[in-house]
């Protein structure tokens, strides 16, 4: 990215900072510490305290504050600081899908809390009744315990069950079933029977059925959300890394802090050292070292100085500079890599569209079963009573939600682990099709090799001539100049861009010195006969300074560290291993010598790419392809599977199913290991599922369970489904042997 240009002004053709927002905005601020009734009255009127707020309305629950303010007045970094001041650590909310999903989880748990707390004191009552009624207690100790448990379960399952009743009649409402509907419906049922019967004074008599189910259901209901939260977190913990704030210089030269959303490209921004970068733009002035790991997963820091383009969410080590923004705030490439993890969870594979057809025919399904049992038991002569108890049972234990959750807990934690590794999965089916490959095709440059040529014979070059070189090289943006540059950092050279100095395309770079005339580039461009360079088809660049003799400078590039270890592994796990490179063939074939791979194609076309992964179909193979290039877009479309690495060309990052980060090749092992073992996984789920309704739905037809029996299977059944996902988070995987033909 080194090179020499001329960058415009900030606002040349804009309105200013203070014209790009409305006069009025409200912004939701996260108060970490707030933890009372009266901390959010001194946080209001801290806030409210500071000029220009209109508003301030805090909610204990949320541990937010919302507040609208005047921009022309104020900004939201002096309301952190009015917090700040008070006592109160506070920070901008990065708002969106996420904080919403958290907020249902949240309210799931507030009616778990009501529910459980009801269903504690209702089961403590009904023990009472079931143990000691029959020696211990006449028949009114019996029906005032009835009606304290009435008194006590109907309000928390009218409170607690409305997520259910919610979805039942907006179903309805549309005239079809959901699995909600048989759930409500038993509830229901339950309850109502439960009244009459107290009304009648009788025993039969299931309030802590009702109640407990309620609690259950929630419990199963809470987990998925929580699970989806979690796995989604990644993605907000990652946009939460974001600057929230900028310091914007005026045309006037003067620093206005403006939030990170209201930044526009053009607009120059001041990094101090030890901040986050908070948009993506080109540096403008001022050299520093860039932590680049929250984007690329690199721990060495790397180098930024004029001209180079810096993300948002990196950490500026060194010293301040100046960026110009080149995006805004939501088309940041963090925001890009959250969107994609966002894209691939509200997907649905192959698996979770037979979940959700299953979930469909079993819904009528469950109204079919409780119907045959009570007309079943009314013709074998069974009370009514008896029989809508045992057709409750069947509604309640047949609830489909261990099948709805089997594929989707499983997809969300195998997204979760992956993302925290730095492998975003884009593909709604991408899992289930990564874990059928047998065949792995891999392009060369960026993929299996850095993608990055490096200077091979830095070491007989000296000081003096690589930074004379590299004065030149800077002005190009051409990869081996980049190398030339690189190398001349690494050795901690000064050097500035050589004054005047003219790049003539396909020849190299010239500018005028004290010691003559510098020239950097091929062979003739230095004056150098074709006759007389038998270097010339081995060094890609010559250096000469006035009369001086040429130096050749020599490039190669190098595998990824790890290319020859996860080669080997992969072909012990029983793939078979092709690399396909539009490469020469000397380079080609070093590098598949160097990586252990001895099925290799050189100078293959896009369409050859295509033609080749078609012989491979045709053989019966199913093919992952792992590239990076604009000419490897229509093979990672054509292939099976595809991979690319976080360096690959935003229309090859489309094509694929996955992207991974770093320079390590190892990512692909995990990814394979996560997708065959989320498949393995999903398949135990819809095993669980089926095995439990094999065995509970004919025991609770005959009437062997009650429906509270029946509330604990039921929830017991979806929490083991959701366990068991859960267990791929932490769990050791190993590749294996894998299905190679």
């Amino acid at each position: 990215m080194d090179q020499a240009v001329t960058l415009p002004r900030a606002a040349s053709a804009r309105p200013s900072a203070d014209d790009s927002l409305p006069p009025t905005t409200t912004v939701s601020l996260i108060v970490e510490n707030m933890q009372c009734g009266s901390c959010m009255g001194r946080i209001e009127r801290a806030l409210q305290a500071t000029p220009g707020v209109a508003s301030a309305r805090a909610s204990l629950t949320a541990k937010r504050v919302a507040v609208t303010f005047d921009n022309r007045t104020t900004e939201p970094q002096r309301l952190i600081d009015a917090l700040d001041r008070t006592g109160y650590r506070a920070a901008e909310s990065v708002g969106g899908a996420d904080e919403s999903a958290t907020a249902r989880a949240d309210d799931l748990l507030r009616r778990l809390g009501v529910a459980g707390f009801a269903a504690a004191n209702v089961m403590l009552l009904s023990v009472s009744v079931w143990a000691g009624h029959a020696s211990d207690m006449d028949q009114s100790a019996a029906d005032l315990f009835h009606w304290l448990s009435a008194l006590i379960a109907m309000p928390a399952i009218a409170y607690s069950g409305q997520p259910f009743f919610r979805s039942a009649l907006t179903a309805l409402r549309a005239r079809h079933l959901n699995m909600d509907v048989p759930i409500s419906l038993g509830i229901l049922l339950a309850t109502g029977m439960s009244l009459y019967q107290t009304m009648r004074s009788t025993d039969q008599v299931y309030f802590d059925a009702a109640i407990m189910l309620t609690f259950f259901l929630l419990i199963g209901r809470y987990l998925d959300e929580k699970v989806r939260v979690r796995a989604r977190g990644a993605a907000e913990n990652l946009l939460g890394l974001k600057a929230l704030s900028a310091n914007v210089i005026g045309e006037d030269g003067a620093v206005r802090r403006l939030a990170a959303r209201a930044l526009e490209p053009g607009m120059r921004i001041q990094v101090a050292a030890g901040e986050r970068i908070p948009v993506d733009g080109r540096v403008l002035s001022g050299a520093t070292h860039v932590d680049t790991s929250l984007i690329t997963g690199e721990t060495v820091p790397r180098r930024a100085a004029f001209g180079e383009m810096v993300h948002a969410g990196t950490v500026n080590i060194d010293s301040a500079i100046v960026v110009e923004a080149t995006a805004t705030d939501d088309n940041t490439l963090l925001a890009d890599i959250a969107r994609l993890v966002q894209s691939a969870e509200q997907g649905r594979g192959h698996y979770v569209r037979l979940a959700d057809r299953a979930a469909r025919f079993y819904a009528p399904a469950v109204h079919i079963l409780g119907a045959v049992t009570l007309i079943g038991w009314l013709v074998a002569g069974a009370a009514f009573e008896q029989s809508l108890t045992y057709a409750i049972a069947v509604l309640i234990i047949t609830c489909p939600c261990a099948l709805a959750l089997a594929v989707p807990a499983v997809q969300v934690a195998a997204a979760g682990r992956l993302f925290s590794k730095g492998i975003i999965v884009k593909a709604a089916d991408g899992l289930e099709r990564l874990s059928d490959i047998d065949t792995i095709v891999f392009d060369k440059t960026g993929t299996l090799t850095r993608g990055e040529p490096s200077l091979a014979n830095a070491d007989a070059i000296d000081d003096a001539t690589l930074a004379a070189a590299a004065s030149l090289a800077i002005a190009s943006r051409h990869p081996y100049s980049r190398a030339v540059v690189r190398t001349a950092r690494e050795r901690s050279l000064t050097f500035a861009i050589a004054e005047g100095v003219t790049e003539h395309p396909g020849s190299g770079l010239i500018a005028a010195s004290p010691r003559g005339e510098r020239r950097l580039g091929s062979a003739s461009w230095v004056g150098i006969p074709a006759a007389e360079s038998s270097d010339a088809h081995v060094a890609s660049l010559w250096f000469r300074e006035g009369g001086n003799a040429p130096i050749a400078l020599h490039f190669e590039d190098s595998l990824r560290s790890d290319a020859p270890g996860v080669i080997a592994a992969l072909k012990h796990a029983g793939f078979r291993i092709v690399l396909l490179s539009g490469d020469r063939i000397d380079p080609v074939r070093a590098a598949a010598e160097g990586a252990g791979i001895s099925d290799w194609f050189a100078e293959v076309r896009p369409d050859g790419k295509i033609a080749r992964l078609e012989a491979l179909k045709s053989e019966g193979r199913r093919v992952l392809m792992i590239g990076d290039g604009l000419n490897d877009a229509p093979a990672l479309a054509a292939a099976h599977a595809s991979i690319s690495p976080s360096t690959a060309a935003d229309v090859s990052q489309t094509a694929s199913d996955a992207v991974f980060q770093g320079e390590p090749l190892a990512p692909v092992i995990e990814l394979l290991s996560v997708a065959r073992a989320s498949q393995r996984m999903a398949i135990e789920n819809f095993a669980i599922a089926i095995a439990y309704n094999c065995v509970s739905v004919p025991l609770a037809m005959a009437g062997f369970v009650t429906p509270l029996i029946a509330a604990l299977a039921m929830s017991l059944s979806s929490i083991a489904v959701t366990g068991n996902a859960l267990r791929l988070r932490g769990r050791r995987l190993t590749l294996g042997k894998g299905p190679a033909r």
